[in-house]
């Protein structure tokens, strides 16, 4: 691995720390490939651990969100700001966590035609506003989603998901981030 699958020159570490170079043999065995958005910030490994740490704890730890309901705001966000990268990766995500591919592709077009509840609805109106107008959020947004079910914990969760995908999508724009070509297909 020398050439990152960006729009940048910048060369992948190499070779990579064994802890790197662990990590991206996990990711081989368990999605059978890694990660693009991984590959591109292999030019500096702190740089790598602190997204992948962040990535980490925001979509695979302990919340009171699934890991289908993190994955729908992060395809919504992406949607919002017409990230190609994410569009495709976590669309794919949808897809096989719901068993749905019509969600998946509703999402990534427009997720007010989606079948969803009013939990899911109130979520995903959220982390829209947050991402055209974070200025305009009140205290009615945040009760709003109390009112769905949501604890004040599950929305700072929210707040964090759609935070970290509004950066994440502004930087797969900036350097022209190319999504693996194995998404594409995936739970289709």
């Amino acid at each position: 691995m020398t050439e990152l699958p960006t729009a940048l020159n910048l060369p992948a570490v190499d070779p990579l720390p064994e802890g790197t170079a662990k990590f991206f043999r996990i990711c081989e065995e368990k999605l059978g490939m890694v990660p693009n958005v991984l590959v591109s910030y292999a030019f500096n490994v702190d740089k790598l651990n602190a997204f992948s740490g962040m990535y980490n704890d925001l979509m695979l730890g302990d919340s009171g969100l699934s890991k289908l309901e993190r994955e729908m705001i992060a395809v919504v966000v992406s949607s919002v700001n017409r990230c190609f990268y994410c569009l495709t990766a976590h669309g794919a995500a949808v897809r096989e966590l719901s068993g749905l591919p019509e969600l998946g592709e509703a999402l990534v077009m427009n997720y007010r035609a989606a079948k969803l509840d009013a939990r899911q609805r109130g979520m995903l109106d959220f982390a829209v506003l947050m991402s055209e107008a974070s200025h305009r959020i009140e205290e009615s947004d945040r009760q709003a989603l109390r009112d769905v079910g949501f604890s004040d914990a599950d929305i700072w969760d929210i707040a964090a998901i759609a935070s970290f995908f509004n950066m994440s999508n502004r930087m797969s724009s900036a350097i022209a981030m190319q999504p693996n070509p194995e998404y594409h297909g995936q739970a289709r």
